[in-house]
């Protein structure tokens, strides 16, 4: 296929960013196309500053690579200025790789990390040559695929996506491409498409919309019926077991134009147990699966030697509850080869798990902000989402950060939460007032940034049953809060759209009655909806009430809980009695503590692969997280995963149960 490079180049000097469409970055692989070879086009679905450092997206643009049948290259959805001059020229959504056009490939995979772009989703595939709608599609044009935690939802793309990869895709992309390879061999005959659907319908972790009947009955969702009997009637999610058999990236994409967390980037571990109710990703990516330290520093120190990075991110959903992560910090900051130049950052900070000795290391090279996520402005909130942090920890680990000469911290928090209350909202401006004077304790110009998000009850969650605050409510509260801290000097106050947020929760919520809504908005004008510069409600608002659906029904209204949700056809490992049993806890304000320290609740997400979570370290900190069995003949540490539950309970891993009745 030739290169649509000759077509693309006298655009760029007529756009902003032209660094976005050329490639080239150190780290890009080359491959080669040919017979046999089933070709990829990995699409994250918003602009490349925000797509290039995606770990999802690299990790299988390298493994796809690796494979002697398979090529990857990728895509990111072109701005506003270059998919207008690329419409008028007739120019196809191409490869960054080789500028190949995009219905060139045998899959476009998107990446869907957040609900708002899902009208990029379709400006995309419209923008490849496709058929929006994959009914329309034909044995010619590529399978459209998509993955991330938004698949945990699947249906409001149903129409537009032809197969979803709900978990974790490291294995599951591989046996994508046998069944891709084997129908491109057999010829793509007319009809073979809906074969091939069918076969992938089969492959675990796999779902294929169109080979489900949905009905509804009285306006709600009554049924997700297979088609056929050797289509699952519940889509399992796939999980790899073992994180350090994927030592991804190893070769991390250095980008030559600036983009977000432009930085070496190693994830050192997977899941999470905290249990808070709110999270999704907390949820839905259990059991905690940690890298061994081993591994983290190896994939460091060469990731530094390859990429010239002077900063690290150990990534993770709460990174300071890796197994000794004092030591691994402080290995990697006082390494020779770094020579006291590299810094460490560790993205979503407990508070509960932060310690002087963390700061200490973290703050040797530099000192930039830090982030911690209290959620809620009060014990009785923090019970009620299972964010178990106290007042006393939020101010000791402001102590560790301020005494070790940090002057700016943000704090995250959420509003519009089950059984919120205006106490609970001025909670968020009296904690984080105390920490401006802690900070001022030892510094004059400290800063707190406390920033509020709009809470939206996301699927496959403990809150999923409930109805979320109204956008009115939430600019109420805001109001308050931002009333209550306009006079505190080193305090500021940053909020999401609560208009953006109502977006969220309908696109996040919704059936596959919500297909010809995202079908409207993206044909009215409405792409990169995430940006607040091109975020249009009314388009939303106004095509909800041409098809006749109601914002209210999807969004605000408690689910019963006898409804069938329009995911529960999709698993993501958890028992729904586990599920509705959490959410009644909630409502009593009874929280459960990190199950990796206590006996197992029986979620369900370690039963099926045979492990427990996975963690390193013999006896957990002070007031923390880590663990794992300890082998009494030998004295070393070994996984929980190769201990029989009876047996990590007996050597001290067990503890009560909690506050849970």
């Amino acid at each position: 296929m030739t290169s649509l490079w000759p077509r693309i180049e006298p655009l760029l000097a007529k756009v902003g960013k032209p660094a976005r469409y050329i490639g080239c970055e150190d780290g890009a692989q080359r491959p080669v196309h040919g017979a046999g070879i089933t070709s990829w086009l990995l699409v994250y679905p918003d602009a490349y500053e925000i797509g290039l450092p995606n770990q999802g997206l690299q990790i299988l643009y390298e493994i796809l690579n690796e494979r002697p049948d398979a090529v990857a290259e990728r895509s990111y959805a072109p701005w506003v200025d270059m998919e207008a001059l690329m419409r008028a020229g007739s120019v196809p959504l191409f490869s960054v790789e080789t500028h190949r056009p995009a219905n060139a490939f045998d899959l476009l995979a998107f990446n869907l990390s957040a609900e708002l772009v899902y009208t990029n989703v379709l400006n995309c595939i419209d923008l490849a040559g496709v058929a929006v709608r994959g009914a329309d599609r034909g044995p010619d044009d590529p399978l459209v695929a998509a993955g991330g935690h938004c698949t945990f939802n699947p249906e409001p793309l149903a129409d537009f996506v032809d197969l979803f990869v709900i978990g974790d895709g490291e294995e599951v992309v591989g046996d994508i491409t046998d069944v891709v390879r084997e129908w491109k061999a057999s010829g793509r005959t007319a009809g073979s498409r809906a074969q091939v659907l069918r076969a992938l319908s089969r492959v675990p972790g796999v779902y294929v919309p169109s080979m489900y009947e949905v009905a509804y009955e009285g306006g709600r969702l009554a049924a997700v019926t297979p088609r056929y009997p050797d289509v699952p009637e519940r889509v399992e999610k796939r999980t790899i077991s073992d994180l350090a058999s994927w030592p991804y990236p190893k070769q991390q994409l250095v980008p030559l134009t600036e983009v977000v967390h432009d930085r070496l980037n190693v994830e050192i571990f997977r899941g999470c147990t905290r249990g808070c109710r709110f999270c999704q990703a907390g949820m839905i990516t259990r059991p905690v699966r940690e890298r061994p330290a081993s591994q983290v520093r190896r994939m460091v120190s060469d990731g530094l030697a390859r990429t010239g990075y002077d900063e690290v991110s150990l990534t993770s959903l709460s990174s300071a509850d890796y197994s000794g992560i004092e030591s691994v910090v402080g290995d990697i900051i006082n390494d020779p080869m770094c020579s006291g130049q590299v810094s460490v950052s560790l993205p979503s900070l407990r508070v509960d798990a932060f310690t002087v000795g963390v700061a200490t290391e973290i703050q040797k090279v530099r000192r930039t902000g830090l982030t911690f996520a209290p959620e809620g402005g009060t014990w009785r909130m923090r019970q009620v989402i299972n964010k178990l942090i106290r007042e006393e920890d939020l101010y000791g680990a402001m102590e560790s950060t301020f005494s070790q000469g940090w002057q700016r911290v943000k704090l995250y928090f959420l509003i519009g939460l089950p059984t919120e209350t205006d106490e609970d909202v001025l909670g968020i401006a009296e904690l984080a007032r105390n920490c401006v004077a802690i900070g001022r304790r030892h510094a004059r110009n400290v800063t707190v940034t406390a920033s509020v998000g709009g809470f939206v009850p996301k699927p496959q969650t403990p809150f999923q049953w409930f109805g979320q605050t109204t956008s009115a409510e939430l600019h109420r509260r805001i109001r308050l809060l931002r009333d209550a801290t306009r006079r505190d000097r080193g305090l500021s106050l940053r909020w999401h759209d609560p208009e953006a947020t109502l977006v969220e929760g309908i696109a996040s919520r919704g059936d596959r009655r919500l297909g010809p809504v995202i079908e409207d908005v993206w044909r009215r004008g409405g792409t990169f909806q995430e940006w607040s510069e091109h975020f249009r409600l009314p388009l939303w608002e106004e095509s909800m009430a041409a098809h006749g659906l109601s914002i209210d029904d999807y969004v605000h209204r408690h689910r019963h809980p006898d409804e069938l949700l329009p995911w529960e056809h999709i698993s993501a490992g958890l028992h729904r009695d586990f599920l509705w049993q959490d959410w009644e806890d909630a409502l009593a304000e009874a929280g459960v503590e990190d199950c990796r320290w206590t006996p197992c609740y029986d979620c369900g997400a370690c039963t099926g692969y045979g492990i427990e979570h996975v963690v390193a370290s013999p006896v957990p900190p002070a007031g923390g997280s880590q663990g794992t069995g300890q082998d009494l003949s030998t004295g070393g540490a070994v996984p929980v995963a190769l201990l029989p539950s009876r047996v990590a309970q007996d050597v001290g891993l067990a503890g009560t149960k909690g506050i849970r009745p």
